[in-house]
């Protein structure tokens, strides 16, 4: 690349960034109905477009078929009809969810008269880089209208076409809505470069969001000058302990990993206790092979299915391993303590799950086990902004600062302190 382009794309990353801050006043100024009036537009307006976003979509398919992507790459590139539909009705939920700017929280009084409280106000600026998945587009920044924040979308070169007609789409409802369409910007070049630039515009961004692969998060961790919010891989487990219902594991367990093995809730690893694994695990297996899933098992999990039969020898490295793919690590572990100390080794505090009939247990596992989600007798899957009632997430923070597991509307917005007085003067 040139040095005459490389300054070209800097002004133009610049200018974005610049119209993305400018636009942030416009925003706080603008009311809950306003903003719902504009999501619902834009809900409206994909549906009404949809021959044109799946002709685009299309190219992009092509593109990466071509370029020999992975069957769970091209499932999360592709958009379909259905997957509209959910488009538009996430944007629909998001207007319907409460508003929490302008929320007052916490409102307590001093001894010198003075009230002092919370108020919920926008983050700014956020840049969201992330890969693959068009609808994430649409759902990042429906979050962000809604919550009063300008973004910055910078998506993979794989899916550049799809986020591009979805943009225009947005944008051209925030113009019919006189909102400036520097609240919803993409960036529209493929050069990775791009990003890196984006990374140095501290004055003007104030938090980024990578979502995507280990490479993606570890590189804009390392290039980012402003607040970076993980969302990291997911190694999610399923820890199905002596006292489970057989009947209720099964479904469990195979819901987590064959339901939609690409994403990052799915099951990577299923930890069974040493008990209850020779009632469990020949059948448990037999249905993951039935689904086309490739075990790969611990010596304790081979020697009770057949000798193996059908089964890898699990390595070292499959422990904290983020398969997204049909391929599952099984161990047999002696209890609840050894099942604990192997999510804290290879977990990635993303999801994690027990299945069990002892209430103590289960309360404990928690307590103790640190993730972002931890359920007790239901599917990892349902780590997810939409299932959990947050309305469409923008991501899964896996860090604790300043937001942990799914990214609704509250978790984009902040807090600054309100004091109403009459009349005092400190001494």
């Amino acid at each position: 690349m040139s040095k005459e382009i490389t300054r070209d794309l800097k002004d133009e990353i610049r200018e974005i960034a610049q119209k993305a801050r400018a636009a942030t006043s416009s925003l706080s100024d603008l009311s809950s109905e306003q903003k719902n009036k504009a999501l619902r537009e834009m809900a409206r307006m994909i549906l009404r477009r949809a021959k044109t976003i799946l002709k685009e979509n299309k190219k992009d398919l092509l593109g990466a078929e071509k370029a020999g992507y992975p069957k769970a790459f091209l499932d999360r590139l592709q958009l379909n009809e259905k997957s509209l539909q959910e488009m538009a009705q996430g944007l629909e939920e998001v207007a319907l969810l409460p508003d929490p700017v302008g929320e007052v929280t916490g409102l307590w009084l001093r001894p010198n008269g003075l009230q002092v409280g919370r108020m919920r106000i926008p983050l700014g600026v956020i840049g969201f880089i992330y890969e693959s998945r068009p609808n994430v587009t649409v759902d990042a920044a429906g979050l962000c209208l809604k919550s009063g924040n300008a973004v910055i979308l910078k998506g993979g070169s794989e899916a550049l076409r799809s986020n591009l007609i979805l943009t225009q789409i947005m944008q051209e409802v925030l113009v019919k809505g006189n909102i400036p369409a520097g609240a919803i910007q993409i960036i529209s070049t493929p050069d990775r470069t791009a990003t890196a630039e984006l990374l140095k515009l501290e004055e003007y961004i104030d938090l980024v969001i990578p979502r995507g692969g280990e490479g993606l998060i570890r590189m804009v961790m390392s290039q980012a000058r402003m607040p970076v919010l993980k969302h990291y891989k997911g190694v999610c487990h399923v820890f199905v302990d002596k006292s489970a219902e057989l009947n209720m594991a099964y479904e469990i367990c195979l819901n987590a990993k064959v339901q939609r093995p690409g994403v990052c809730n799915a099951m990577e690893t299923l930890l069974v206790h040493q008990d209850i694994a020779p009632l469990f695990l020949p059948e448990m297996i037999q249905q993951f092979q039935r689904e086309g899933v490739e075990i790969r098992g611990c010596p304790q999990t081979l020697k009770l299915i057949r000798q193996g039969k059908g089964i890898k020898a699990a390595e070292e490295t499959d422990w904290g391993k983020e398969y997204l793919d049909l391929i599952l690590a099984v161990k047999v572990v002696k209890g609840l303590k050894e099942a604990k100390d192997h999510i804290e080794q290879y977990g990635s505090k993303h999801t994690e799950a027990i299945v069990t009939s002892d209430y103590n247990r289960s309360r404990e596992f928690l307590r103790s086990v640190d993730s972002s989600v931890v359920l007790v007798n239901a599917s990892t899957r349902f780590n997810d902004g939409n299932q959990l009632g947050l309305g469409a997430e923008i991501g899964i923070s896996t860090t604790k600062l300043h937001a942990f597991g799914p990214m609704g509307l509250t978790e984009l917005t902040t807090t600054k302190f309100i004091v109403f007085g009459d009349g005092q003067i400190r001494k």
